[in-house]
């Protein structure tokens, strides 16, 4: 596959503080690349990195395997042919959705001009609101226009800096789909940054996870939430606690849930302490266990309650039931783990969010 972006041992400071710590990774064309992490991870500074707008230290970016940026050379911004999609849209608020889109196609003809925006307008769903002044149109629609003036001039890459941020939960998530079906159908490799997993999952093809200016792991979000590659994934994605435990054999080890088997690459050798992670789909009510938990703490979500249950080892572990399961407060509920991927961190972990 062709590589459209590549990124090399990038390192950024400012002053004493390291913002980006030898960061790698590669996107290839056609893909939607992800950078997830909460604020202050660096995210952001990647992407204006790859734009153009920051310089740093050492490493280099690769758009189309040409050296865009090292750490002795700096093509300017508009030189990249990368579109960017802005946090709150930028739109020209005295140009039509029409003069929005058209903004930065340079050296055409009208005809040709006219027809590249008509396309974009069908294309993002807005053909009957060409003329229409940005004050006029929704949020939704604000960021259609927004993405189909960045598309325009057919860029090698799109970068989206929290696309979905000024939108309402339901909106941002029909909205993620459908720009990930925008940006399929034309074809155009794109690389945007969020705090949201549900974002992330939605939009991206591979999910990069940051962490103090690190990359955790550069992966699909399957591989994110079901082999995470540290315990700083493990923790952001998705639910579930590091439980302590200790390794029995090449597939056991001792929990406060009882001895789990399964294949696992552990950290040490037998009778060491580790950590395993478990989910909150990996506890299930069982009637006939003799392993019995207290409810600690309950979270209705409608077709389903989180629980937090404290077990006879004091440890506590998270349990996503079904809403039919309405157990109370101070309960003691039987259950059984049901791991199917026993996956082991060393035993010294702190809390990273």
């Amino acid at each position: 596959m062709d590589t459209v972006l590549e990124l090399k041992n990038i390192v950024k400071t400012y002053g004493n503080v390291v913002v980006l710590r030898n960061l790698s990774l590669s996107l290839e064309k056609g893909d939607i690349g992800c950078l997830l992490g909460p604020s202050g991870c660096g995210k952001t500074t990647v992407l204006r990195t790859i734009a153009g707008f920051e310089l740093f230290d050492e490493g280099e970016v690769l758009i189309n395997r040409k050296i865009v940026a090292s750490g002795t050379y700096h093509l300017s911004a508009e030189k990249r042919k990368i579109g960017m999609v802005f946090q709150d849209y930028a739109l020209f608020p005295h140009l039509s959705v029409h003069g929005n889109i058209g903004f930065g196609l340079h050296g055409m003809s009208s005809q040709e001009k006219h027809k590249r925006i008509s396309q974009l307008e069908a294309l993002v769903g807005l053909e009957g609101a060409a003329d229409y002044f940005p004050h006029e149109l929704s949020g939704g629609q604000q960021q259609r226009v927004a993405l189909a003036r960045a598309l325009a001039p057919r860029p090698q890459l799109l970068l989206l800096d929290e696309p979905f941020s000024n939108l309402d939960i339901t909106l941002r998530e029909r909205l993620s789909m459908e720009v990930r079906r925008i940006l399929k159908t034309s074809g155009t490799s794109a690389l945007m940054v969020t705090h949201n997993q549900q974002e992330a999952f939605a939009m991206a093809d591979v999910i990069g996870v940051m962490h103090e200016g690190k990359l955790e792991q550069w992966d699909t979000a399957y591989n994110l939430y079901h082999r995470p590659a540290s315990p700083v994934v493990a923790e952001f994605i998705g639910e579930g606690v590091l439980l302590p435990c200790r390794v029995a054999g090449p597939s056991e080890v001792e929990t406060g849930l009882g001895i789990l088997r399964g294949r696992f690459i552990h950290p040490c050798k037998n009778g060491c302490t580790a950590h395993v992670l478990i989910r909150p789909e990996d506890i299930v009510p069982e009637p006939l266990s003799d392993l019995k938990a207290r409810v600690l703490k309950k979270n209705f979500r409608g077709a389903n309650i989180m629980y937090t249950l404290k077990l006879p080892s004091n440890d506590r572990v998270l349990a996503l039931l079904t809403s039919h399961h309405n157990y109370q407060i101070g309960q003691e509920i039987p259950i059984a783990p049901k791991v199917e991927d026993i996956i082991l961190f060393e035993a010294e972990i702190k809390s990273f969010f």
